[in-house]
């Protein structure tokens, strides 16, 4: 199940890419269908966020590898820091700012919105952990490790 998961939550990194940037055009033009997009790259980071908080309470990346060592250890190396902390920060933090520019669209502010969404997204973007980034770096697809 844990590893379903995990290709579901690297499955759900494109669509929340690809909705987040068609979004941030949609603002900036005042298209019509910001709002539908809108709503679904809310289910889709919010999907996300969920499996994510699973996998960091049950899987090894996470609260075990807190408890398997001191907090003070996991901060000094990078690689395991970034998981513990990093990611799930980073994320959290573009996830409330997907979340905020979504009531802005509703309410018809789509220039706060498109600017929630260029920051939510590059904090995405930095978050991620990409294949080219050393001892944390995950393959572009799931099963591609």
């Amino acid at each position: 199940m844990y590893t379903g998961l995990l290709h579901l939550h690297s499955l759900l990194r494109w669509v929340i890419l690809i909705l987040a940037v068609l979004a941030i055009y949609q603002a900036f033009t005042k298209s019509n269908g910001l709002k539908k997009t809108s709503l679904w790259l809310l289910i889709a980071a919010h999907t996300t966020l969920l499996v994510g908080i699973y996998q960091w309470v049950v899987g090894n990346l996470g609260l075990k590898l807190i408890q398997a060592s001191s907090m003070g250890e996991v901060m000094k190396n990078a690689a395991t820091r970034f998981w513990v902390v990093e990611h799930f920060t980073g994320m959290l933090i573009g996830i409330i700012l997907i979340t905020i520019a979504r009531g802005k669209v509703k309410k018809d502010n789509y220039k706060a919105a498109s600017w929630l969404y260029v920051i939510a997204l590059l904090i995405i973007l930095v978050t991620i952990p990409w294949p080219f980034r050393a001892g944390i770096g995950r393959g572009w697809f799931p099963g591609m490790d």
